[in-house]
């Protein structure tokens, strides 16, 4: 087993291996307490552990309910955090009791948003089954729902008290949603790990637990310095103000990892077109991205996807931070007025 231990204000563990959630009642037990366990997840993870999870609680002494969503970003609302809330209140958790996620990263922003506001905050645990999830929104303490207006624009920082990734669960991934995690998994490379992303061109399937666990430690160390995202942590954001003003135009048919990656490109290619990296530096992240079959071209302009951009959560008045890529494994956050960010976007689809 593979551990990894966040030390945020309240530091947690996230452990690492396969056949995890069948013990999961044990170690929450350990690690969390409380008398009464509220499993949120979707339709079609529920199909396939579900009832794994919950034998797992009541061989520890839970009492368990379920919340079932269906699966896919639509349901990162504010109708299902709101009927998650009442549902809380209807089964008579109390804050002493704890929120489990069972899913990926819908499910784990949707319940972790829930658990930060019911009573003011109950216990809550991840256990992410996409290696989106496992590698990225699982840890820290990111939680969030979608609007109107765009992705993630209503949330909390919190917390969970543990995080239990059974990479055996990626077993049942479509092709489609592994790839969206490995767009996240490249992008830490990017960001933090040259060596990582040497690795990234042997397939991620044959080194799993390797790959989870380095993604997981370059998070916890840029989470470590910079909780609330006000410095540091914007460095994780590396195609997504791109990525997620595509995933936005699209009403989110576009998955956020085909979002993320078509914002790698589009911002890798711009910061070469304006000097702040090498053209193979930018060639090199292309190739990378296409090697997985993910998309590296968008599908709107850069009028529209910029309209999207500016009421993104990134924005700070007048100005959007990018992060720029300045070789493979070093990015820097370069504030830019609003209005130069559509040339940018530009630059990156010429």
């Amino acid at each position: 087993m593979a551990k990894v231990t966040v030390n945020t204000a309240k530091p947690y563990d996230i452990l690492i291996e396969k056949g995890l959630l069948d013990r999961a009642g044990d170690l929450i037990r350990q690690t969390a307490g409380g008398s009464a366990v509220c499993v949120v997840t979707d339709d079609t993870v529920d199909s396939l552990y579900g009832e794994r999870l919950t034998a797992s609680l009541e061989n520890a002494g839970y009492r368990w309910e379920k919340f079932v969503i269906p699966h896919g970003e639509a349901s990162k609302n504010a109708d299902n955090f709101i009927k998650i809330l009442n549902f809380l209140a209807e089964k008579q958790f109390t804050r002493t009791d704890v929120v489990a996620a069972l899913g990926g990263g819908v499910v784990g922003d949707l319940a972790g948003f829930a658990a930060a506001c019911y009573n003011r905050g109950m216990l809550f645990v991840q256990l992410p089954t996409t290696l989106l999830a496992a590698v990225d929104s699982s840890v820290g303490g990111k939680t969030a729902i979608d609007l109107d207006a765009g992705k993630n624009l209503a949330g909390a920082f919190y917390q969970p008290r543990l995080v239990l990734c059974d990479y055996a669960t990626l077993d049942t991934l479509s092709d489609e949603i592994f790839r969206d995690g490995c767009a996240e998994v490249i992008k830490y490379a990017v960001i933090a790990d040259g060596a990582l992303f040497e690795q990234l061109k042997k397939p991620i399937k044959e080194q799993m637990e390797q790959v989870i666990t380095r993604c997981v430690e370059i998070k916890r160390d840029v989470v470590i310095e910079d909780e609330f995202d006000t410095g540091l942590r914007q460095i994780l954001n590396f195609g997504h103000t791109v990525g997620h003003a595509v995933e936005a135009n699209s009403h989110f048919t576009i998955s956020h990892g085909q979002g993320v990656a078509i914002g790698m490109a589009i911002e890798a290619k711009a910061a070469a077109k304006q000097g702040y990296c090498s053209e193979s530096c930018a060639g090199a992240i292309i190739d990378l991205i296409r090697a997985y079959q993910l998309p590296t071209e968008s599908p709107y302009d850069a009028s529209t996807l910029c309209e999207k951009a500016l009421s993104d959560k990134k924005r700070r008045g007048n100005t959007i931070s990018l992060i720029i890529p300045r070789a493979i494994g070093k990015v820097d956050i370069v504030k830019t007025s609003v209005d130069k960010l559509q040339s940018f976007i530009q630059d990156g689809m010429e």
